[in-house]
């Protein structure tokens, strides 16, 4: 099993960077020594990734800024191990894989992602506890186009009866096999605490009546900045993809937060409300 994670999957560029090695940040005192090429190769192109943890028992997306590296994938899977930082735990955001986990091995073939972890990932924790965890690595995973479905291992072995809670991993996990912990309109972009500018790209997937919602921007005084009806590619029983942009004008660099809300088919209240807080600087 070793040598299978360990290859790297020719072909496309990207899709030998899910799986490769992660360069470390350099330190503030190399950053200063180093030559300028060096430095402004360092920082002029940010790795921007997703990582998936949990508020209460759903899913929700936090923004990592990496150094650029090869190794997408394993990037954003050891930032998912490393848990939520201060910030993700001041908006209410948890982890439901154990601490002790560890990275083995991920291979990418086919638009597959197969993923080694240590034991720990299975230890502690219900049905609920599980299902999310298992989620948590799909979700991450899957953020990448070359990735649409994921295989479990653990030390060296293949998954496929997951827990003493008995979840079945005989077959490839996908996005889909976890509608249970996703919320009814999961926003992916923009993640919280972006600095974002105008027209703001909001970006995600929804379940929810006749695929139809509402995103808000509101200014930090409350004042509502722009307002717009989003309509998913699908909903009602069916999770669908959507994409809407949001213009606005506003004072140089605020704070403002996105809210997202569909409206009950029985008396029109919010209902599925997301707030996502961001930076809003001048157009």
């Amino acid at each position: 099993m070793k040598s299978r994670l360990g290859r790297v999957f020719v072909g496309a560029a990207f899709l030998a960077g899910l799986v490769g090695p992660v360069r470390a940040l350099p330190s503030l005192a190399q950053a200063a020594t180093a030559p300028a090429a060096t430095v402004a190769t360092a920082n002029t192109k940010p790795l921007a990734l997703k990582v998936y943890f949990m508020r209460k028992d759903k899913l929700v997306v936090a923004g990592r800024t990496l150094p650029i590296t090869k190794a997408v994938g394993r990037a954003a899977l050891l930032q998912l191990l490393a848990g939520p930082s201060p910030a993700d735990k001041a908006r209410g955001m948890t982890t439901c894989v154990p601490a002790r986990t560890k990275l083995l091995g991920l291979s990418v073939a086919n638009g597959t992602a197969t993923v080694d972890l240590s034991k720990s990932f299975a230890s502690g924790g219900g049905s609920l506890s599980m299902t999310a965890r298992l989620a948590q690595v799909v979700y991450t995973l899957t953020q990448f186009p070359t990735v649409s479905r994921v295989v479990f291992w653990m030390e060296g072995r293949r998954v496929t009866v997951f827990g003493g809670e008995g979840i079945m991993l005989d077959h490839p996990a996908t996005r889909a096999s976890f509608e249970y912990v996703t919320p009814a309109i999961l926003i992916e972009t923009p993640t919280p605490g972006q600095a974002v500018s105008s027209p703001v790209g909001v970006s995600g997937t929804a379940n929810v009546f006749e695929a139809d919602f509402w995103a808000e921007l509101t200014a930090s005084s409350g004042r509502v900045l722009s307002k717009r009806h989003v309509h998913a590619s699908s909903g009602t029983g069916r999770r669908g993809a959507f994409l809407a942009l949001l213009y606005y004008s506003s004072p140089p660099r605020q704070k403002g937060t996105l809210v997202v809300y569909d409206l009950s088919p029985k008396d029109g209240h919010r209902e599925n409300v997301v707030r996502v807080s961001l930076t809003l600087s001048k157009s």
